[in-house]
């Protein structure tokens, strides 16, 4: 089917509808989709809200002595799996912690860094000087899988404490891109296209792990042939689209594969795990007339 002018606008809507969400997207609720990719962070901040909502009331209702000691069991009501109650004084006293930290309990954690010698703990209580609730983003021990993880913690201020909750973001690294990219390779010439492109298009098919979703492009007309995080749009023709800051992405890949067969495209383009526009690095691979493509996702 040949796209005409209307058709490449509707395209391009849509494609912006999905990445357009750039100002407040962490704090606004915005829909997402419902495969395991996309409700991955939209989940955890939920469940992380919820149990944040729980421990507060608990605090006013029962007070301070008694709130800490429920919060301090490892395996009490207000822990599970990763997700724990954690309570700071405003005096950077640790009073209460059901995670990791629970050995901190009772010292002071004011110059207490993350992985990456943030203050983390410092910038919570210099935000919640103007603000009751609030956020912090910082990068933490994810003690059920091991791995150093981005976390985003959120605060409650009762009195003269800050209860707060994190929840694990998931981002992929170059590393394990570049693992997905060759896994996809080997099975498109394994397993030919239809099989290929019905699995990378299917979110339970093992080519969509939170942020990482493997994508195919026709290289002789442009039109996308499977992408993990948004399968309604195989079909459409990509060639003149764009990225949030104007960038044609698309025709710069293709032109990639033609000519070296591999190699790297960056641009900013919307993660799906955290629903945020973000820089992207796509990793490229050309099979036939077929680009495979992965991307990973980072902040800055």
């Amino acid at each position: 089917m040949k796209f005409t002018r209307p058709h490449l606008f509707m395209l391009a809507l849509s494609v912006a509808m999905t990445i357009a969400p750039i100002v407040n997207a962490a704090t606004t609720d915005l829909p997402i989709r419902t495969s395991a990719v996309g409700s991955v962070e939209r989940g955890d901040a939920k469940r992380a809200t919820a149990l944040l909502d729980r421990a507060v009331d608990y605090l006013q209702k029962n007070g301070p002595e008694q709130s800490f000691g429920a919060f301090n069991e490892r395996k009490g009501t207000f822990t599970s799996n990763e997700f724990y109650v954690f309570a700071v004084g405003t005096d950077g006293i640790l009073y209460a912690s059901g995670g990791a930290s629970n050995g901190l309990v009772g010292l002071n954690v004011l110059n207490l860094r993350d992985a990456a010698g943030k203050s983390f703990i410092r910038d919570m209580l210099e935000l919640a000087k103007t603000n009751e609730s609030g956020v912090v983003e910082y990068h933490w021990l994810n003690q059920i899988d091991n791995h150093l993880e981005n976390k985003t913690s959120q605060f409650r201020k009762v009195g003269n404490y800050l209860v707060c909750v994190g929840y694990y973001i998931p981002r992929a690294s170059a590393e394990e891109a570049k693992a997905l990219l060759s896994k996809a390779v080997a099975f498109l010439k394994r397993s030919g296209t239809e099989t290929a492109f019905r699995t990378f298009n299917n979110p339970q098919g093992g080519y969509v792990i939170n942020d990482e979703y493997v994508f195919a492009i026709n290289l002789d007309d442009g039109k996308y042939l499977a992408s993990g995080a948004s399968p309604t749009l195989t079909g459409a023709d990509v060639r003149e689209l764009s990225d949030a800051a104007g960038k044609p992405l698309f025709k710069e890949m293709i032109a990639l594969a033609k000519q070296k067969g591999s190699g790297t495209v960056a641009y900013v383009w919307r993660n799906p795990a955290t629903n945020a526009i973000e820089q992207k690095h796509s990793l490229i691979q050309r099979v036939g007339n077929v680009l495979l493509g992965v991307g990973y996702y980072t902040k800055n």
